[in-house]
């Protein structure tokens, strides 16, 4: 703990960590998580920002990475500590608006009437979940560059909001729905902080 840390806690004030985690999963089997993903996405924006469904789903999600680990190719983390909830906030949003501004991250959740019988399946998922959350979470704020490491991650951030110390909840992932397709070229140039696992 840095000394800026100490005499932060010291004084009473609130620690703030703000997260994000990128998974890429690889394989024909991957494009089911798609429609988990949209599901979950669907909820989220039904709820209206109620931040117990938001955890609910991010829970779910999480779950479900977890399930698809055999499929895990790479991964990356970021994030920082803040002292300040305006601070926080703004990183949050600053870390939405990179997450929506990747390809194939934006979808509308509705489903169209016509769609094809055969629609491409796509072969690469990146999922980027952003969490801010009050206090400490050792597992996030570490290298999630590691299958035992991303693994321990996802499960803290299962764990926050069965404590109740998430504040804020964002889910993208691209591509955005089904029948869309992340070619290998498109994530080495979109997502260029993935690292093999």
């Amino acid at each position: 703990m840095s000394l800026r840390d100490r005499f932060n806690q010291i004084s009473g004030r609130t620690r703030f960590v703000v997260s994000r985690i990128f998974v890429h999963l690889a394989g024909r089997e991957v494009a089911p998580l798609l429609g988990v993903l949209n599901e979950a996405g669907r909820e989220a924006i039904d709820s209206d920002g109620d931040m117990q469904v938001l955890g609910e789903q991010l829970v779910r999600v999480c779950e479900s990475l977890l399930e698809y680990e055999t499929f895990w190719r790479s991964a990356a983390n970021e994030g920082d500590v803040l002292w300040d909830e305006g601070e926080a906030g703004d990183y949050v949003n600053e870390l939405f608006t990179d997450s929506a501004s990747r390809y194939g991250s934006a979808t509308d959740f509705v489903s169209g009437e016509n769609e094809d019988f055969a629609i491409p399946v796509t072969q690469n998922v990146v999922v980027m979940i952003a969490a801010a959350f009050e206090g400490e979470a050792p597992e996030l704020e570490t290298n999630l560059a590691d299958v035992n490491a991303l693994k321990a991650g996802l499960k803290a951030l299962i764990n926050l909001q069965y404590r109740g110390t998430l504040r804020a909840i964002q889910v993208h992932f691209s591509p955005a729905q089904l029948g869309d397709e992340l070619t290998s070229d498109q994530l080495i140039e979109n997502f260029p902080e993935l690292i093999p696992l």
